[in-house]
């Protein structure tokens, strides 16, 4: 859970993307946030507060007093308490009054209260998100150091089409994550992680390949960037993408392609993991033209391709951390071993085709993670996002 222990207060205003913050609520409480949600009057038109409650487990707050028991709701506690405040969605009203400091109810009581950095993801028609009168608003929000989240273009509620649709909840999540992974564990360190398949030409339709999903390699990739690390994600023909900004993507097909990528980008970073599954051969001869369908069978004449493991274990620098994956099918525990000394490795990741729930085209893995002092360490079946923790971790530990 990339947000366990962060307290989150969530505003919500009076917008159609209301229902959108059912989403966003949940997304951040499955991630491990304590989330206190504040909305405005208007907000409870369009989502109530018996909903947020029952996904946030707290009891809304809206008002300033309780109903007629003198019970009052304190601003000022919830500013000390939070982590971050985040204001979504948000309309153009409220981000009026916010850039103004018209506190006439909780929301923007809390905010002009909060000591933590504030992100807002406005949410309006187009007309109003182009009025310069918001984009000074915005303007001067920026300026108090608070974070904008840009709206997206897309089909608004008045039937038009343009830019003021709220981020979706999902990216909305990722840019919280980045936001704490600002000062994150890693934070000023760079690594190189390379993923996915490649792909060997035969001739213009056909190639060498093999069944890898890359979704160990990008949940890796992800997890360093959450954790403050800038990623250079050297990607093989996969069916991902990325929306992390700590994270440049650099898409190549071969092998060839993946070693000139990986060899120049590594001496630039702290250390590589090297999760692709890079093809061992590749054709020694292209053909041109596409092979036609024939009587006799067609043999194909295959050469090595170079070892990205091996030449990045001889470039590695004294501090530089050098981390590779072993698929095994047999023997796996001698295979991880004698790939852990000959590359040059920190330590290799284990995992087995005989594993049920490991390997390629599934979302969970099943590793063993063998270090040069020869300590193995066993790890149950989870997600590949879960394993990726569990790799970053044992790199942050061999950096301290």
């Amino acid at each position: 859970m990339r947000l366990e222990g962060k307290k989150i207060i969530l505003g919500i205003t009076g917008s159609i993307a209301a229902y959108k913050a059912a989403v966003l609520l949940r997304l951040l409480v499955k991630e491990g946030a304590e989330v206190q949600v504040v909305i405005t009057e208007a907000g409870k038109q369009f989502i109530t507060p018996v909903t947020l409650s029952a996904l946030s487990n707290k009891p809304v707050v809206s008002e300033f007093f309780g109903a007629n028991d003198g019970t009052w709701n304190s601003h000022v506690d919830l500013g000390l308490w939070a982590d971050i405040m985040l204001v979504a969605p948000a309309t153009a009203s409220t981000i009026s009054k916010m850039a103004n400091g018209q506190a006439d109810n909780m929301l923007v009581t809390t905010y002009m209260s909060v000591k933590c950095p504030v992100l807002i993801a406005p949410a309006m028609d187009l007309d109003m998100f182009a009025h310069p009168s918001t984009h000074k608003n915005l303007t001067v929000l920026e300026s108090y150091g608070n974070k904008i989240i840009e709206p997206a273009e897309g089909e608004l509620a008045s039937g038009l089409s343009g830019k003021g649709r709220m981020e979706e909840p999902e990216n909305i999540v990722e840019i919280v994550i980045e936001h704490f992974g600002e000062n994150g564990d890693l934070k000023g360190k760079k690594f190189l992680v390379n993923a996915g398949p490649t792909h060997e030409k035969i001739d213009p339709v056909r190639f060498i390949g093999n069944y890898s999903s890359g979704k160990m390699g990008y949940a890796i990739a992800e997890n360093l960037a959450d954790r403050g690390a800038e990623v250079v994600l050297v990607s093989g023909p996969v069916n991902l993408t990325t929306l992390k900004k700590k994270i440049t993507v650099v898409k190549v097909k071969s092998a060839g392609e993946m070693y000139q990528e990986c060899l120049e980008k590594f001496p630039d970073t702290d250390g590589a993991i090297l999760t692709a599954a890079v093809a061992d051969f590749t054709p020694a001869f292209v053909e041109q033209m596409k092979t036609k369908r024939g009587k006799e069978n067609w043999n194909l004449e295959l050469k090595p391709t170079k070892d990205i493991a091996k030449s990045l274990g001889e470039a590695k620098q004294p501090g530089q951390i050098l981390v590779g994956f072993a698929l095994e099918t047999n023997d796996e525990i001698r295979n991880a071993e004698l790939k852990l000394v000959k590359k040059n490795l920190d330590f290799v990741v284990l995992n087995s085709l005989n594993e049920k729930g490991a390997g390629f085209e599934v979302d969970t893995n099943k590793i063993t993670i063998i270090d040069k002092n020869n300590n193995q360490q066993n790890f149950e079946l989870k997600s590949k996002k879960e394993v990726a923790v569990d790799i970053v971790n044992k790199i942050k530990s061999i950096l301290e």
